[in-house]
């Protein structure tokens, strides 16, 4: 008899994926499923990125291997247009193009951490990590963050009561997904002494580094004085440039073990895909004014679907300040079956929304039980219905718990 190995039976499902089955069938059914459930942006790709690929496919006369690091040109590229400007005095050595930000953080850990170690991480955080910490034998050890504090990071005294022998090092996205926390240079500072004084890395997930909502400039990890060999950078095109189907993604650190095992796992993975690397080539040309306007579009998307969750009876959504989430509290005992009905059986002129249930953000037991993330990617109408939709059907679905 043929058996499914164990490791692969418990491989966690993806939160903001599991569901997609149910949502499958209700669009089958011609059902309107309003699609809050993934970080998935309905604004226009650069049209620079997109000119980029079909001038370039054009020259092909077929689809070749790149150099495993990537394309030196997008390297250097990313280097002057990413970091640069922050202030930073990136190498090309010092970064290593991957597929997606997903292999990039998943490279990270691989690097900081093996079979029996563990990771520090502050919850929520975006459930992916839980995935690929699994998938190596690495165990995540949470901070917690509160929804009713506004997601503050705790006093470092919480991190150091998780240290053991086995920590290697601290993970966190700045802004946050799944909770669009901005984490403080304050905060960074902090953290970053942590790592230094402990000899931790700090892995930093910076994807949504455009998506900041207040006058302060963003405080990269790269900043913290003392923690140059620490700190290993995530980042992506996904995002910043709605490429998200083109998986182009990288790896930065200023310590150079870090980036030889990365280029190790990236030769075992041949290279990036690319026609993403040209796409991603393009969008270096992109005008500031299309981030003004990305930006402005959120604030107004936030702005919108915050009003809305706080005016609704026992809900409550603390002010994201990045990215484009929010988790949202609601009345209800477990989110994971709200989700679920939302699907299969709540209607309203046949419509209905998908949300991501916030348990499998949190590691502590029973956290994110009543909680959803809201990723508030939809134009501004489509958003007020997607909201008018939840209202009603947290009123129902309350009707229906008491029967």
């Amino acid at each position: 008899m043929l058996h499914i190995s164990k490791r692969a039976q418990e491989m966690p499902a993806s939160a903001i994926r599991k569901l997609v089955p149910l949502s499958d069938a209700a669009e089958a059914s011609g059902v309107t499923v309003y699609h809050l459930n993934v970080g998935a942006p309905d604004i226009a790709s650069p049209a620079c990125a997109l000119e980029a690929v079909k001038s370039r496919a054009e020259e092909l006369h077929h689809v070749s291997y790149t150099n495993s690091a990537g394309l030196i040109e997008l390297r250097r590229g990313m280097v002057e247009k990413y970091y640069k400007p922050l202030g930073l005095d990136i190498t090309t050595a010092q970064l290593l193009l991957t597929v997606g930000g997903s292999e990039a953080f998943a490279t990270a850990m691989q690097a900081a951490a093996g079979p029996g170690e563990e990771i520090i991480v502050v919850e929520p955080f975006y459930t992916n990590y839980q995935t690929y910490a699994f998938l190596n034998g690495i165990t995540l050890k949470a901070v917690h963050s509160d929804i009713r504090e506004g997601f503050r990071v705790p006093d470092i005294s919480a991190f150091e009561a998780l240290l053991t022998p086995a920590t290697r090092a601290v993970l966190l996205s700045n802004p946050c997904n799944p909770s669009g926390k901005l984490f403080t240079r304050e905060e960074m500072l902090k953290i970053g002494d942590f790592c230094r004084r402990q000899d931790l890395f700090l892995i930093c997930d910076e994807v949504y580094r455009e998506f900041c909502y207040t006058d302060e400039p963003y405080f990269s990890a790269l900043c913290i004085p003392g923690c140059e060999q620490n700190v290993i950078i995530v980042d992506s095109v996904s995002k910043r440039y709605n490429l998200c189907g083109s998986r182009v993604g990288c790896i930065v650190s200023r310590n150079e073990e870090v980036m030889a095992c990365a280029l190790k796992y990236a030769q075992a993975r041949l290279c990036p895909p690319l026609l993403g690397q040209y796409a991603a080539l393009g969008a270096l040309d992109t005008p500031a004014s299309y981030f003004k306007e990305v930006r402005d579009e959120y604030i107004r998307r936030r702005d919108c679907a915050l009003e809305a969750l706080n005016a609704m009876p026992g809900v409550y959504a603390p002010m994201p300040y990045g990215a484009f989430y929010t988790v949202a509290e609601l009345p209800v005992a477990d989110a994971g079956d709200f989700a679920k009905w939302l699907l299969t059986d709540f209607r309203d002129g046949n419509e209905t929304l998908m949300v991501t249930p916030a348990a499998s953000f949190y590691k502590t037991p029973g956290a994110g039980d009543s909680q959803v993330r809201i990723a508030y990617v939809l134009e501004l109408p489509r958003l007020r219905r997607a909201m008018e939709l939840l209202q009603k059907a947290l009123t129902e679905y309350g009707k229906c718990q008491k029967r």
